[in-house]
């Protein structure tokens, strides 16, 4: 059974913003019925570029239900500079984290609003927003080449089942399987390429000084703190103590905060695994 943060348990149960805007300026939408999960998502934007107002429409579990509602949330109000800078992450985020089985739906407001945006035509910096013309990787569900690195980028995605939780890629046949791992396998290559490479010895002293001077202080704050055990190559291998030992919100703790903050500082190769 699956954990779920309070916030996504409200967003379910009392979804904010349901519905359609019929004179909408943007229309987006990402998911497909046959896949299991859509959602449709409309904004008004007013002659300075702010959003006044989001509905949306989704046909999915709880968690697209909650990560479509808080979407519309985080997006009224703003700007469509402000709105652009959104991510997956951010929406799961702001829900309190979900299961690493259903970051996909965070992926799906993400790809809706990222849609509508193209779709809104006062709008003219879209430099940077996908060519309509992609390559399908997965079939089945119909995922994206660039879909796949996005989700990579902004989460740090090291695994072809990691990049199944959060893109439904692989979920289906599993032939696109392989080509998930040369993606990834290419990205983070490319990622390194650039880095001064350090001797197993400097690796170790620089993971070591990151847990203790910036991620340990960093958990603390909320009671809990980290040690590190062991390290093999670029596994790094911790035990949460105090409060984030044996917490819901664990699993994020590790990959978004522990993880990511090695991967930037150190090696985009670091994978952190929690030793019970």
């Amino acid at each position: 059974m699956w954990d779920y943060s309070e916030k996504v348990m409200d967003h379910y149960r009392n979804p904010r913003n349901v519905g359609k805007i019929d004179d909408a300026d943007a229309v987006g939408t990402a998911g497909s019925l046959t896949c299991g999960d859509q959602l449709k998502i409309y904004l008004k934007i007013d002659e300075n570029n702010v959003v006044t107002d989001a509905k949306f429409q989704t046909f999915g579990c709880g968690s697209a239900v909650a990560s479509s509602s808080i979407l519309t949330e985080m997006i009224i109000g703003k700007t469509v500079d402000e709105v652009r800078k959104i991510t997956n992450k951010d929406i799961a985020d702001e829900l309190g984290g979900l299961p690493p089985e259903k970051m996909h739906c965070s992926v799906m407001g993400y790809e809706a609003l990222e849609d509508a945006l193209k779709d809104y035509g006062g709008y003219t910096d879209l430099d940077d927003i996908r060519e309509t013309k992609e390559k399908i990787i997965c079939t089945c569900f119909q995922v994206t080449e660039n879909a796949i690195i996005d989700a990579i980028k902004t989460n740090g995605l090291k695994t072809v089942e990691e990049v199944t939780n959060y893109t439904k890629a692989g979920g289906g046949c599993g032939k696109c399987k392989p080509a998930i791992k040369a993606i990834l396998d290419e990205y983070w290559a490319k990622q390194d390429a650039d880095k001064p490479k350090l001797t197993q010895t400097q690796k170790i002293l620089k993971i070591n000084s990151i847990i203790e001077n910036q991620i340990s202080p960093e958990l603390q704050k909320d009671g809990g703190d980290i040690e590190l055990v062991d390290i093999e190559d670029n596994k790094v291998y911790v035990k949460l103590r105090g409060k984030c030992s044996g917490c819901k919100n664990s699993h994020m703790t590790l990959k978004v905060f522990v993880e990511q903050t090695l991967q930037e500082t150190v090696s985009k190769q670091i994978e952190v695994i929690e030793v019970q």
